[in-house]
């Protein structure tokens, strides 16, 4: 199973909230792998995805650069859970927003990853993280 192939959805993933082709909710992002072995998508808000009036929810960003960053690691065929998330929040993203999502690898022992991800909004850093994920067994 090539994995980069968007039309073929990783079945761990199938239903799932941010990526899952069979969830009638999905957001439906479908990412690609990068020459750097990175994987990046983009994705534009919408009024339901607000916290406070106009400003994309934080959760939702955090969702997304959570996703990026599992989404790195099954473009390498690797399944992993999400062990600790760490965002920091740079910017208010305006919720009709296009965001650039990026995530890359840090570092590795598996059964171990640490990585990293970012959202972008036109050349402007708006919010990133970092997070460990253990290889599921």
């Amino acid at each position: 199973m090539e994995l980069t192939d968007p039309e073929i959805p990783q079945e761990s993933h199938r239903f799932c909230l941010m990526c899952g082709r069979d969830n009638p909710l999905s957001f439906g992002l479908k990412f690609k792998k990068n020459g750097d072995g990175a994987v990046s998508t983009t994705f534009t808000g919408n009024r339901n995805l607000q916290g406070y009036t106009g400003v994309m929810h934080g959760g939702v960003l955090s969702a997304l650069l959570d996703t990026a960053m599992a989404q790195c690691l099954l473009h390498q065929d690797i399944e992993a859970v999400t062990g600790e998330l760490n965002v920091r929040y740079l910017e208010q993203v305006d919720c009709h927003g296009t965001l650039d999502i990026k995530a890359w690898i840090d570092s590795s022992l598996p059964p171990l990853y640490h990585l990293k991800s970012q959202i972008r909004v036109g050349n402007k850093i708006v919010c990133k993280g970092k997070a460990r994920f253990m290889q599921r067994a």
